[in-house]
Order: structure tokens, then sequence, then C-alpha cells
């Protein structure tokens, strides 16, 4: 592929990403309203309304498109046409996604006591922390309120309900693993990809496989789908760990390093400590402030010695290749290209 053709592809790629998530959008304000009591519901939407890439639900919408093999609008995404021509509302689903998305968000911010989130205060920051835990609790119970509006079989709406309610449970375990392994030296880098497979990648996986779900595809192609989503989904959170040390602060959105700082555990550190790098000597303060670009360009440029930047995002890049292969089971479409190009995204983004 040359420069040329990989770049026609990047920008197809976020074309398409930019105009399901103006879908979304506009979706989230119809499905989610600010209600009474008002200050709680602006909270729980306060975070969706200040931005997002929308990939998730972006998977979600190319999957059913890739599987009824069709374009598809905003209206038509309402009433889309299932595997035997019934219509399901997948757009529904693509919503209670990015609406536990953003239930996890909230939650995360509060625990690691964090000040920005997508460029705004966090909510806990905007609003207080008691009224963030009610939102991020009125959104776990919202997105499954949504999802029964998919207007599918009911065997189907309590499949998806299903994946949905597991990825809830997954999302909590690992979150709970991530805390245990700021305390645990021996961590593994296979305990981490079991980690991150339940903290972050169930998400893209209940995605890719819910509308096959929804739309009444055969058992391994919903797996397949699963499966995809769980690869590119573990390398999205490996090129995030790679992001957090190599791209500047203001372009992140938070303090370059900050991983590094509180001293998370992640593929490139584990791989440094297998290396013989004192990775807890690689800053000298545990305050996300106090650290000086000075103390993590050195720490970068030891990572870097080490082998385990490169490692990480060799490791990214077979998990995307391994997500593209299981895309065999769709119809050979646009939407299964893009699907392929998405997952290409997740590792090359510098963002």
């Amino acid at each position: 592929m040359t420069d040329a053709s990989a770049e026609t592809l990047e920008e197809q790629v976020l074309g398409a990403v930019e105009q399901r998530r103006e879908l979304v959008n506009d979706a989230i304000v119809e499905d989610l309203p600010v209600e009474e009591p008002e200050r709680l519901y602006e909270a729980a939407r306060y975070l969706l309304d200040a931005g997002g890439k929308r990939l998730r639900p972006t998977v979600l919408l190319l999957v059913a498109e890739a599987l009824a093999d069709a374009d598809s609008d905003a209206a038509a995404y309402r009433a889309f046409p299932d595997l035997d021509g019934n219509a399901v509302d997948v757009m529904s689903a693509a919503v209670s996604i990015e609406v536990i998305q953003s239930f996890t968000l909230i939650h995360d911010d509060i625990m690691d006591d964090d000040d920005l989130r997508r460029g705004v205060p966090a909510v806990h920051r905007a609003y207080d922390t008691e009224t963030a835990i009610l939102a991020g609790d009125t959104l776990y119970s919202k997105a499954f309120e949504i999802l029964l509006n998919a207007d599918a079989p009911a065997d189907r709406v309590v499949g998806a309900m299903d994946v949905l309610a597991t990825t809830c449970t997954d999302i909590c375990e690992g979150q709970a693993r991530d805390i245990e392994f700021e305390e645990r030296p021996d961590v593994l880098p296979e305990e981490y990809l079991t980690m991150i497979e339940d903290k972050t990648a169930v998400l893209y996986a209940a995605a890719a496989s819910m509308p096959a779900i929804l739309l009444g595809a055969d058992d391994e192609t919903v797996e397949q789908l699963y499966r995809y989503g769980i690869d590119v989904g573990r390398a999205f959170q490996i090129q995030d760990d790679v992001l957090d040390l190599t791209v500047p602060s203001e372009k992140l959105g938070k303090q370059r390093g900050s991983d590094l700082v509180e001293n998370k555990r992640t593929i490139i550190t584990l791989h440094a400590r297998e290396q013989g790098v004192d990775v807890d000597s690689l800053v000298a303060t545990d305050s996300v402030e106090a650290v000086t670009e000075a103390e993590i360009e050195e720490a970068v440029a030891a990572l870097e010695d080490a082998g385990s930047i490169d490692y990480a995002s060799e490791k990214a890049r077979e998990l995307v290749e391994r997500g593209k292969d299981r895309l065999e089971v769709l119809p050979e479409n646009d939407a299964r290209d893009l699907l392929e190009g998405i997952a290409d995204y997740l590792v090359e983004r510098d963002y």
C-alpha cells in the first residue's frame, strides 16, 4: 500500500466515524433527555456532551451495516433490517454502549481523583462527588432501559442485555485487578492482558457482537465478532499505554507519563521489569503535578533502550491483525473494510 492509499484509508475511516458520531450524538439527546431532577441528568449528560470519538457505537453500527450489506442513515438505524427482514432499532444499542462507556469514565475519574476528562473538568469536579456517583449509577441503569427499545425479538434482546450486563461485571473486575496490580511488583504481562481485556476490551466486544445478536446472526458469527472486539480493544489499550509516554501533555489532555507516576502497571513497564529496568525509580515523585518534563523524557529513554515501547507497539499490531482476520465471517463490503480500517486506526492514532 502506498502512502497515498494509506492516507486515503485513514480519511475514509475518520470520515465514517465522524458521520456516525454526529448521528449517535443526536440519538443520545433523544434517548437520554435532561429531565427532573435536572442537576442529576445534566451531570449524567456532561461527559457525553463534552465530546468523544464514539468509536464503540461506530463499530456497532458498522457491524450492523456489514451484516445487512447496506448503508444507512439516522432514520434507517431506528428501523434496521435484520437477517429476516424485520425492523430493529440498532441505534438504541449503539447509544447504550456509549452510555456505559460514560458511566465507567465518571467512576474511573472519581477513583483516580482526576481533574480533567475530554479537556473539561471531571464530573466530580464540575459538580461534586455525590452527584457524580449518582450520575454514573443513573447512566448504568439507563443503558439497559435504552437497549430495551431495540425492538428485536425478545430472545435476541435478552441475549444482547446478557452481553451488556456481563460486560459491566467484567469491567468492574478489570478495574479491581488494575488497582490490585499497583501494589504487586510481580505482575506478569499475561495477567495484564487479561486485566485490560476485562477493563477495556469487553466493551468493544459487546459493541461488535450485540448487533449480530439483535439482527439474528448465527452463533459462530457472534463469537468471531466478539473476539474481534476483544483483540482490537486490547490493542486500543496498549496503544493508550504507548501514547501516555510519547505524546505531549497538551495533545493528550492530561499529564504525559501519568501512568508511570501513578505506578500503574502497563505492558511497557512489565516488559521493562523483565529486562532488568528498575521501573519504580524512573521518576522521583509520586505526584503527577510535580513531575517534570525532563524526568519523563529520561524515563521514556530508558524504556525505549529496553525495547519495551517497541514491544508494546508490536503486540498491539499483532492483536489488530488477528482481530481483522475474524471479520471473515462478514460479507465483503464497504462496512467490513471500514471495520478493518478502524482496527488499524486504533493502533496508528497519535491521540
